[in-house]
């Protein structure tokens, strides 16, 4: 697990003023399910792993969880930034709050951004849903790494290629143990790991 919870995009950090807390309530309350049943954390390393968004309005930016906040038992406002902007082509994207965007941004941006009606975003990390799940539901190529312009460009193609959009929850195959759900809101994101976790 040693690559994990390292960016490997250009992160164009624009440090700004923290997210108003009152904008943070509903992320915050499935960050904190998320996080007492394990599927966000830290491995004994300490490198966090997992991650949370919300879409901002009719546009592809989005809310997301700071870099480097797994291993944290609660977050606040000072967690959470804006990412405004994305390339997937020149693996770039930027961010705005006071803290650097989940090494996982990309992955969301690409949900966000071929599918309108998705307004949330679960990454999480479990070996034994992921091993239940892989190459049963959309599952992204084994040779394509999380954090990168391909992951992005895989979840895109499942998109295409699959039932994704109704299924809302894929497997990234080459991320041993990541997942991603997603849906209108984040109690459907969120139901839809409670679902996978009963298969």
């Amino acid at each position: 697990m040693g690559k994990e919870g390292y960016i490997k995009f250009d992160c164009k950090y624009i440090k700004s003023e923290p997210i108003p807390a009152e904008e943070l309530i509903e992320i915050n309350k499935y960050r904190n399910k998320l996080y007492k049943i394990g599927l966000i954390g830290a491995y004994n390393n300490g490198i966090g792993f997992g991650n949370i968004s919300i879409r901002i309005g009719n546009s592809n930016s989005f809310i997301i969880t700071g870099s480097a906040t797994g291993n944290l038992k609660s977050l606040n406002e000072k967690h959470y930034t804006r990412v405004i902007d994305f390339d997937f082509k020149n693996n770039s994207l930027t961010c705005k709050g006071p803290i650097k965007a989940s090494s996982e941004s990309l992955s969301h941006a690409a949900v966000y951004s071929v599918n309108p009606k998705a307004r949330a975003v679960i990454h999480i990390h479990n070996l034994g849903i992921w091993e239940k799940l892989v190459d049963k539901v959309p599952t992204t190529p084994r040779d394509i790494e999380y954090g990168t312009p391909e992951m992005a460009e895989g979840i895109e193609r499942l998109f295409k290629e699959t039932d994704v959009k109704n299924k809302k929850i894929l497997v990234m195959g080459g991320h041993r143990e990541g997942i991603i759900s997603f849906g209108k809101d984040l109690r459907e994101a969120y139901n839809c790991l409670e679902i996978s976790l009963l298969i």
